[in-house]
């Protein structure tokens, strides 16, 4: 009988310790998360009022180290805080969390099925895509027509025909412009990732 207690004890802690971790490391990175948020950077070859940010590093470290729920977690409350110190009135934060929760939870969700480096890139690059497409549908139907009440959608169309005339519409600019730099700022996290996570993956796992 003793035994028994002391082995579901035993169970009972590592548990609450499991649990414990998995808020600190979603915390940390959803704050890690936030500050590199706030660090933009001009994106070339887009439109001044497009920016370009590494916030959904952390999130995509969350996803394939404690999983899709994880990397969406950290998504969520780095745009929580963000809202507090934005301008968007929570466009943009919104349009920020469902591209980057897409892009954490299906290469997550990949991942965890394919604990490989072949699976770790597979899930990866379509999570990279995902993203990338669903950035084409939400910024032309939510994000695009809440932005039309404070720029004119020809002056946010002309910022795109500055760069390259040909596009007649800012659903083609989206698809043009927005689609692939999408892609690329995935695969850019997917790149610092891959240089980074071997390294921390037993840190971030709670391994000793």
């Amino acid at each position: 009988m003793a035994d028994t207690t002391n082995t579901s004890t035993l169970h009972v802690t590592r548990g609450r310790s499991k649990t414990t971790h998995y808020i600190a490391v979603t915390g940390i990175l959803a704050a890690i998360a936030f500050v590199l948020q706030l660090i933009e950077i001009p994106a070339p070859l887009m439109p001044s009022f497009v920016k370009l940010d590494f916030s959904d590093l952390p999130a995509l470290l969350g996803a394939f180290s404690m999983g899709p729920v994880c990397g969406i977690l950290i998504e969520l409350i780095k745009n929580l805080i963000h809202c507090l110190f934005s301008g968007s009135f929570g466009v943009g934060e919104l349009c920020n969390f469902v591209l980057g929760a897409v892009f954490a939870g299906v290469a997550g969700s990949i991942y965890k099925h394919s604990k490989t480096k072949k699976g770790a890139i597979l899930a990866s690059f379509i999570g990279a895509i995902a993203m990338a497409v669903v950035s084409v549908p939400f910024n032309f139907l939510v994000v695009y027509p809440v932005y039309y009440n404070f720029m004119p959608e020809q002056t946010i169309l002309a910022a795109y025909q500055a760069i390259f005339p040909g596009v007649k519409s800012i659903l083609q600019s989206l698809l043009v412009f927005n689609m692939p730099f999408t892609f690329i700022k995935g695969m850019l996290d997917v790149i610092i990732t891959f240089l980074i996570y071997k390294r921390l993956s037993p840190l971030l796992k709670g391994q000793n």
